[in-house]
């Protein structure tokens, strides 16, 4: 669902708090990255899923078994 559309996460940060994030891993809404030749990839950790915060317009993250809702509109 990420990838098509924008979506509403809920989870619990790492200090307890509870935070609503509106986010995407659509293509057409992320920034253009530069590669940089010689740069090591960041490690793939299958816990931690990395999103695009459309209204904080920045990278973040959150654990997987944090989540405690998923929303998005089926158009």
């Amino acid at each position: 669902v990420l990838i098509t559309k924008v979506t509403t996460i809920t989870f619990t940060k790492k200090d307890g708090t509870e935070r609503v994030m509106k986010c995407t891993l659509r293509p057409d809404l992320l920034p253009v990255q530069e590669i940089v030749e010689g740069k090591e990839p960041r490690k793939q950790n299958d816990s931690v899923m990395s999103v695009y915060d459309v209204e904080a317009n920045g990278w973040r993250s959150f654990t997987v078994r944090s989540v405690k809702r998923v929303e998005f509109t089926i158009t």
